[in-house]
């Protein structure tokens, strides 16, 4: 069966080194056979603002460009999101697509009486490709990671992603072109795997 990937830009521009990762995963993925469309969040026509919250439960209005970003969330089996870590977290763009986009009724629905919801995007995976200007080994030991934590289990977990995946690429500003392109090299094969 033919893989569906849907490779999703978090950074705000695409003269970045997080668009060359999305096209190093996407590069391996469709030697692999896999079919692959793209988001480009600055691309899309959106308020990344959730002003009411969820009050509207399932009647939330959404941009076209919303709604046919969750037309490819249901089509795709496996998800990619590259974005870089800024002040701890990602982009306020990338932010605010999936405040708007993993609504209830889309992403989960809750039910009387249980005190979970249900998850609608079961079946589906997730990786998260993450630059930094924080060293790797600062994050994990230092911060422990506390941004994958909410992803996995807050986010992406929470909706059904399964499994939940990270890489983490850094520290850029510090970063060499040979080691640039070995994390391009690691990007490509990850693709290869549809991991």
């Amino acid at each position: 069966m033919t893989k569906h990937i849907l490779l999703i830009l978090g950074h705000p521009s695409e003269n970045s080194f997080c668009k060359a990762l999305l096209e190093a995963y996407r590069k391996g993925a469709e030697n692999a056979g896999a079919i692959c469309k793209t988001l480009f969040l600055s691309r899309l026509n959106f308020n990344v603002n959730l002003s009411d919250g969820y009050k509207n439960g399932d009647a939330v209005q959404l941009e076209d460009d919303l709604a046919a970003s969750q037309h490819l969330l249901t089509w795709a089996d496996h998800v990619v999101l590259v974005y870089p870590n800024w002040w701890g977290f990602m982009p306020a763009i990338t932010k605010g697509f999936i405040d708007r986009v993993l609504l209830p009724g889309f992403a989960f629905k809750h039910h009387s009486g249980k005190i979970f919801p249900e998850k609608l995007l079961k079946g589906k995976s997730i990786r998260l490709m993450v630059t930094m200007d924080t060293p790797k080994w600062w994050f994990y030991l230092i911060y422990r990671a506390s941004q994958y934590q909410i992803l996995k289990h807050i986010v992406f977990g929470y909706v059904g992603f399964d499994p939940v995946r990270f890489s983490t690429f850094g520290f850029i500003r510090k970063s060499t072109d040979a080691l640039r392109k070995s994390w391009l090299k690691k990007a490509e094969q990850l693709g290869n795997l549809f991991r």
